[in-house]
């Protein structure tokens, strides 16, 4: 089992930036990928960003640019680095570990982190 526990979300202005963390905590050697993903009130929730344990990257055209996913092994964290933060970036976000045994995968979510963009 794999817990996941994100910090760091809250009210910004437009242009703004926020630091989310994501604390992973369980068996986390088994975890092959790391991602943030967001869900706006009355959308689907959509990837944001994902990593590799190769430490292979891969971003959703609509934050391409404007944020980094990034990790600290020693802390057991997972970082999600936003810059340039507009209106349309409100909505929850959400921490994911993918375990990936063929053919099945197992995915992992934290309970949420509410990011609000407004002036």
């Amino acid at each position: 089992q794999v817990q996941l526990v994100e910090s760091g979300g809250g009210l910004v202005q437009p242009g703004g930036s926020l630091r989310l963390s994501c604390a992973a905590s369980g068996s986390l050697s088994s975890i092959n990928i790391m991602g943030w993903y967001r869900q706006a009130p009355g959308k689907q929730r959509e990837l944001i960003a994902t990593l590799t344990q190769g430490g292979s990257t891969n971003y959703a055209d609509s934050m391409k640019g404007r944020c980094t996913i990034s990790r600290d092994n020693a802390k057991n964290t997972v970082y999600l680095q936003m810059n340039s933060l507009k209106p349309e970036d409100t909505a929850v976000y959400y921490c994911n570990a993918k375990r990936i045994v063929i053919p099945a995968i197992a995915d992992y979510w934290g309970q949420g982190t509410q990011v609000t963009v407004s002036s």
